[in-house]
């Protein structure tokens, strides 16, 4: 059989060993599985650094996160050494620096190859800048790129695994909602940005929001229905519940002594001091991340699904980001801590603005995503 260079698609005679698509499709679910408890890892290593403070890389979250890096690395590019070795998988491929495999299992290898380089290069950044806890430095950025781009890598996987029916459909929420997450990390530190800078700065996470959120929404919506994106935002709100109540268990039985007064009273304007400070203006624990805190999203993503994000792209993300900042207005004023900082009509016409050009730039490049994807796909998706 004559292997493909460059990129183009591979020949597969008709005779595909059915084994090897049990194989790929047993990785799949162990895959998701693996993101899932990455998830879970990297909501409690956010508390803990919050609550107890970073002591050293051995700690619990992170034992836990990179348990989940490492299965998906191993099952990944496990999978790609085999496809190799066996002369391609069961459907046919392409050829990536002398490996043979899917486009699906080729994303979801070098994505995580991608997340595993992070954490060299954090521990580097640490040794060298101190212990910064922002999720926006350069290597923890590089961490979430990988996952971000494992994600799609499942999402083309099933496509390619399944037809359209529930199990496909079941492979692409799950998968959706690992991209979500994912790109939500992305935006999260906006909060403290709208805490400290206030005025148009309020709307950060809305802006963030529109410019980066509709790479994951529009993209599943094409890929699984119309309404996808809304089951995607109850599984994100339900997984973060569950996660919220792991790390809650984790820290009664492992009773970690906590450092951190000792770490804001060093750097009271860091990150985990702002945190903290907004935590004890609202009466909240800090720290809190995921869960029902996902709800402020609910009517911008329905209304997101309303306009349909599948043949409306770049009206839906418009009208996506004009909701959020009406719902991230109304859920932050209701807080002690931000109350104070809702801007006036001139600071909101501004960031109105700013939130709608996000919302365009977001819709094209996710609609771009989306076609990319939709390309790739076996089975187009349901209607």
């Amino acid at each position: 059989m004559a292997i493909a260079t460059g990129g183009a698609p591979l020949a597969r005679p008709a005779t595909a060993v059915d084994d090897r698509l049990a194989l790929h499709r047993a990785a799949l679910w162990i895959l998701l599985a693996a993101k899932l408890l990455t998830g879970w890892g990297v909501q409690w290593d956010i508390q803990w650094h919050v609550l107890i403070g970073r002591d050293t890389f051995w700690i619990a979250p992170h034992l836990m996160t990179y348990a989940g890096v490492t299965l998906a690395g191993l099952i990944s590019f496990g999978l790609l050494g085999w496809d190799t070795w066996r002369g391609g998988p069961p459907a046919g491929g392409i050829r990536i620096a002398g490996l043979v495999s899917t486009r699906g299992v080729h994303l979801a290898a070098w994505g995580m190859a991608l997340t595993g380089l992070a954490a060299p290069i954090d521990d580097l950044w640490h040794r060298l800048f101190g212990l910064d806890v922002t999720l926006w430095s350069p290597p923890h950025l590089l961490g979430i790129a990988g996952g971000v781009v494992n994600s799609l890598g499942i999402l083309l996987l099933a496509g390619e695994l399944y037809p359209a029916g529930p199990w496909r459909l079941a492979a692409l929420l799950l998968g959706g909602t690992s991209l979500y997450r994912g790109l939500h990390l992305t935006v999260e530190p906006a909060t403290l940005t709208a805490y400290v800078r206030g005025g148009a700065f309020f709307f950060s996470l809305a802006i963030l929001s529109a410019l980066v959120l509709p790479a994951a929404l529009i993209p599943i919506s094409r890929l699984a229905g119309r309404w996808a994106p809304l089951a995607v935002l109850v599984l994100v709100i339900v997984t973060g519940v569950i996660g919220l109540e792991i790390a809650h268990i984790g820290f009664q039985a492992l009773q970690p002594v906590s450092v951190i007064d000792e770490e804001i009273a060093r750097e009271p304007g860091s990150p985990i001091a702002l945190a903290t400070a907004i935590a004890r203006k609202n009466g909240s624990e800090p720290g809190q991340v995921g869960g029902l805190l996902h709800l402020v999203s609910a009517p911008p993503i329905f209304l997101f699904c309303v306009i349909d994000g599948r043949r409306r792209p770049l009206a839906a993300t418009v009208a996506y980001a004009a909701a959020l900042c009406l719902t991230t207005t109304w859920a932050l004023g209701q807080t002690r801590a931000f109350a104070p900082l809702v801007p006036g009509a001139t600071d909101t016409a501004l960031a109105l603005v700013l939130a709608l050009g996000a919302a365009l730039g977001g819709g094209y490049l996710g609609n771009r995503l989306a076609e990319a994807l939709a390309r790739d796909a076996t089975v187009a998706a349901p209607r």
